[in-house]
């Protein structure tokens, strides 16, 4: 009877002292938990407010740093070098500026997920940079307002960008296989010589682009090499105080 009274005054004696120890144990996971969930990305794709992707624009060092780009959003953290607070791309934390990805303007209403008026090609360039987050970067939601719904579903801007991406793709192709048929000229710049240009078979000429007005609604040259029976074309351009028959020129 001693011995067993002896142990249960043990065992209660256990009890009484592990059962605020399991309480911390549980406190202090509860806490790891809470902690690290507020420093790691959504673990699964979610949509946001756009006030609510404003908060992962890297100013918070407890936060990770967020990018939206066509209305899909990417954690960038592992690149806060550049996107972080004084980062060289800190411009695009924290929002959907996806047109300042060929515009080049990153102040005011720049930043802006608008893509109106932008050509085919430019659209295509930017749906090339949302392909580039997708293989470089974690995707973690979408950004509810012009390109989806309050559902997560595409709006009929986000699939006319893509249709217009798709075109811009097209135009490209034909021009690249245009252009194929009638070789670039050779060109270098050197500072004490300057430019030039020149064919090791044919004449260096101006021509203007083929469907160049069609991708970007502007009007290009470039320098292409005609043989000699092939000069009497229209469009053709001697550049300027370079002899007909010079197969170099001095720009």
């Amino acid at each position: 009877m001693i011995k067993l009274k002896t142990k249960e005054n043990q065992g209660m004696r256990w009890s009484a002292l592990s059962l605020p120890l399991s309480v911390l144990l549980l406190s202090f996971l509860l806490f790891k938990f809470f902690h690290l969930k507020s420093q790691s990305p959504p673990s699964t794709p979610r949509l946001f407010t756009p006030e609510e992707l404003a908060l992962y624009n890297g100013s918070d060092p407890n936060l990770p740093i967020l990018l939206g780009i066509i209305g899909s959003v990417f954690d960038v953290t592992k690149g806060k070098s550049h996107y972080g607070a004084g980062g060289g791309y800190n411009h695009f934390a924290g929002r959907d500026a996806s047109r300042a990805f060929v515009s080049g303007n990153f102040t005011g209403d720049g930043l802006t997920d608008s893509l109106r008026d932008l050509s085919s090609t430019e659209v295509k360039s930017i749906v090339d940079w949302r392909d580039f987050y997708f293989r470089t970067y974690t995707f973690v939601g979408k950004l509810v307002g012009r390109y989806y719904d309050s559902d997560g579903n595409s709006t009929k801007y986000l699939k006319g960008a893509e249709a217009k991406a798709a075109r811009g793709a097209q135009l490209l192709e034909k021009q690249k296989n245009e252009e194929a048929k009638i070789p670039s000229c050779n060109s270098r710049w050197s500072q004490d010589e300057g430019s030039e240009v020149w064919c090791d078979d044919g004449y260096p000429r101006l021509v203007q682009r083929p469907v160049e007005i069609a991708i970007t609604g502007k009007m290009s040259k470039r320098c292409a090499c005609f043989k000699k029976d092939e000069l009497d074309q229209q469009g053709l351009e001697v550049y300027e105080g370079c002899d007909y028959f010079a197969s170099k020129c001095k720009l």
